[in-house]
């Protein structure tokens, strides 16, 4: 090989280098945790979306978030999000995208998926969902085991229904999945009811308030979870704050996370307090 030969490659390397490095630094989000796009659960602004929804887009969207998570308009029609109803799916989607962010998970009532199905499903494809979750099971304060298999063996059927479509169903940790029988954790016993083919675990980080931690649950049950909400937890005065505010170590959240297979997680506090979080993630690796 010429020495002019070795010269330019070289310089082609070292060129190729520096280039890497200015795209490594205009790619911030590719330092935040777990390498995916920071998101936001839209339940904390759901008064602004009931007011204007592409606004409340735009203000995320300027806050820094990538994604967002919905609430459907038919099973939260209360709640703020009825007015989405107006849209079709695939215009919501167009919405979401022409601000700049995607959204491929929602929440659902379990009413809804039990007498609407199909159409739920059709809607969640029109939105481009990959994800539909329910917050809870909807079972008695005070359960049985009879009463936690029925209503695992229920949202089985619901779950291997929305995989035939293509659809993950997940379930969300609150409600009926904080009570006991006996001894033993409702949530607890899900995860051996619950086929794991068929259903995945939404984590709500504040859960710890009632003794649910995130480290020990991603850990004990590897595999299983496929998304989060985060939000900050001061142990002292037992209040949410904002992420690096609190006693939570997220470093040992996010390393846990992955061993959980969390594949998207959504801030979930009052707007503030997630606009103050964002700088932590984008600091967390």
């Amino acid at each position: 090989m010429f020495a002019s030969d070795l010269n330019r490659r070289q310089f082609l390397q070292a060129a190729g280098a520096l280039a890497g490095l200015a795209a490594a630094a205009a790619r911030p989000a590719a330092a935040d945790p777990l390498g995916l796009p920071i998101g936001c659960q839209t339940w904390p602004v759901r008064d602004q979306i009931a007011r204007d929804f592409p606004g409340t887009l735009a203000t995320l969207a300027r806050a820094g978030f990538k994604s967002i998570e919905l609430c459907s308009p038919v099973g939260y029609a209360d709640s703020g999000f009825g007015g989405l109803a107006k849209y079709s799916g695939r215009e919501l989607r167009r919405i979401i995208e022409d601000h700049g962010l995607t959204c491929v998970s929602s929440h659902f009532g379990m009413d809804e998926l039990r007498t609407q199905q199909p159409a739920r499903i059709a809607w969640a494809h029109e939105l481009g969902l990959t994800q539909m979750i329910v917050p809870s099971l909807d079972g008695p304060q005070h359960p049985t085991l009879d009463d936690v298999k029925r209503a695992a063996d229920e949202y089985n059927g619901i779950a291997a229904r929305a995989a035939a479509a293509g659809i993950q169903q997940g379930l969300h940790n609150e409600g009926f999945l904080d009570t006991s029988v006996g001894s033993r954790r409702t949530y607890d016993l899900l995860f051996q009811l619950l086929d794991p083919r068929l259903v995945k675990f939404q984590f709500q980080v504040s859960s710890i308030a009632y003794g649910f931690d995130a480290v020990t649950y991603f850990t004990r049950y590897p595999g299983r979870f496929i998304s989060m909400h985060v939000q900050g937890w001061s142990a002292r005065t037992r209040r949410i704050v904002p992420l690096g505010q609190g006693t939570l170590d997220w470093r040992r959240i996010f390393a846990a996370a992955k061993i959980g297979g969390i594949r998207n997680y959504y801030l979930e506090m009052s707007l503030p307090m997630m606009e103050a979080s964002l700088p932590v993630l984008h600091r967390l690796r």
